[in-house]
């Protein structure tokens, strides 16, 4: 079941639907894109709200992608070192097995 969720952006006020347990996380993501829109948009009042919209969305898009890179490229050393664990503790088996 969805609720109306009240959340203001640039002294815009938008009212969107979301589950009861997720109102914290979307309250907390307008207040991450107010806060974002308001740093682009700076002293420049006339700025368009739907220009000052893309530009937030495409910084936010690159810095979800980073993490994404950042977060494949500590899977692959995770799985790496997993890797290299498991040869060791085969190796150590197979010679405590020929004991």
């Amino acid at each position: 079941m969805t609720e109306g969720v009240s959340v203001r952006i640039l002294d815009r006020e938008f009212t969107i639907g979301c589950p009861p347990e997720e109102r914290d996380v979307l309250q907390a993501a307008a207040q991450l894109l107010d806060a974002r829109m308001r740093g682009i948009r700076g002293d420049n009042r006339m700025a368009a709200f739907d220009r000052v919209a893309v530009i937030a969305a495409l910084n936010l898009a690159a810095e979800v992608n980073s993490f994404r890179r950042e977060l494949d490229g500590r899977d692959g050393d995770l799985q790496r070192g997993i890797a290299d664990l498991n040869r060791k503790v085969e190796a150590l088996l197979g010679a405590h097995a020929a004991r």
